[in-house]
């Protein structure tokens, strides 16, 4: 098996061959990015029958290249730029980077380090996260739109506007003013134009709610029948997950989303933090159904938020508490979702991981910990990759 490294630019990709016995380099050759180029790439590797691909950063400046090779029955591997620094750190190059050195880099990482993600073709996940990305850019244009109207409705209106501030209401506002000379009729046409802005954010963010809300709905999830969790909520869980079963076990997730606390022990004493990394719009989701279940009596989340305060935690401690079984209770529906559909697409089915869980209902109540585990978690078979 012949890996061959690239690192991808805008406008060139420089492809490196890596033995993975012996780490040495093989062959090299830089290509414009272009389909022409492309082609002439992959016939210069067809000199290695048996060979995969290491992209650094696959999904962003690679992302056009690896989608091409996949098309073409190509495996593709994902390496983060982080993991080949450290392969050049560690190297004898003496500090030395250029595009080879980074290719070849790229292919080291697949071939030893482990930090390598087979990259799959694109599903209706992907779609899901451009449509939250989308959502994100909308909301904040919204948001910087509503400030800039607030600020004018101020100068032209005693006491503003109010906070909760829509394009009819503020429309209604509008109206009731005058202008006199030539500064204020400025500020007039201004807020005019604002509440103009503000009603097509509007109607783009309803838009795009539809859409996500048909794509979750085309993929089968049972995310939705969790309280808490509506089509918008559902698309970022799925879209900023991708594929669950990369995940090898719920805890795996919960420190991928940030929920899972931080251990800090030294000589026998050991306490837990709060964790600020994972992925924070995860995080920011799970957060969200936290907050919804707590204020929804009947629920099971309501239920086990109001244990944890009966067993002497804060408000906030309890809080954490149940996010981390959301944790749990998201993963494990999102795996038993792909379970479903891989049974679907393949006739004979295939072995997958072990979900069950006390977190078969709305709310988890799952029994591992809601601190680190001291010791080595056992780990929680999970269905195998599916190749393209």
């Amino acid at each position: 098996m012949m890996l061959i490294g690239i690192d991808p630019h805008k406008s060139t990709h420089t492809a490196t061959a890596v033995d993975p016995g012996t780490n040495r380099d093989q062959a090299s050759i830089r290509i414009d990015g272009t389909l022409q180029e492309y082609q002439r790439m992959l016939d210069r590797a067809r000199q290695w029958p048996q060979r995969r691909w290491a992209v650094e950063n696959a999904r962003s400046l690679g992302h056009h290249l690896t989608s091409w090779l996949l098309a073409r029955g190509e495996q593709v591997v994902d390496v983060q730029p982080s993991a080949t620094a450290r392969v050049r750190q560690l190297s004898r190059g003496a500090g030395r980077k250029n595009d080879r050195i980074d290719a070849a880099a790229a292919a080291c990482v697949a071939a030893v380090q482990g930090d390598a993600r087979p990259v799959q073709p694109e599903t209706s996940t992907d779609a899901l996260a451009l449509l939250d990305e989308r959502r994100s850019n909308l909301a904040q244009a919204r948001v910087r739109a509503v400030n800039q109207l607030h600020a004018l409705l101020r100068a032209l209106l005693p006491g503003g506007a109010p906070r909760d501030l829509s394009a009819a209401k503020a429309e209604q506002l509008l109206e009731t003013v005058v202008p006199v000379g030539p500064a204020e009729t400025t500020r007039h046409a201004l807020a005019a134009d604002l509440i103009t802005e503000v009603r097509a954010w509007d109607v783009k963010l309803k838009d795009n709610a539809k859409a996500m809300a048909s794509l979750v709905a085309e993929s089968g999830s049972r995310l939705t029948d969790t309280p808490g969790i509506a089509a918008v909520t559902a698309a970022r869980l799925l879209g900023r997950t991708g594929n669950p079963t990369r995940f090898p076990t719920a805890c795996a997730f919960a420190q991928y989303a940030g929920t899972a606390p931080i251990e800090i022990a030294s000589a026998g004493r050991a306490h837990h933090r709060l964790s600020r990394r994972g992925d924070r719009q995860l995080n920011a989701a799970l957060h969200t159904v936290a907050i919804t279940q707590i204020r929804m009596p009947g629920t099971r989340g309501h239920a086990y938020f109001q244990a944890k305060i009966a067993e002497g935690k804060t408000p906030r401690e309890a809080q954490r508490c149940l996010k981390r079984r959301l944790a749990d209770h998201v993963w494990r529906t999102m795996v038993g979702d792909e379970r479903r559909r891989t049974r679907t697409t393949s006739p004979g089915g295939q072995p997958g991981a072990t979900t069950a869980s006390s977190a078969v209902g709305p709310t988890p109540t799952a029994d591992s910990s809601d601190k680190s585990l001291p010791g080595p978690a056992e780990t929680e078979p999970t269905p195998p990759h599916q190749t393209p």
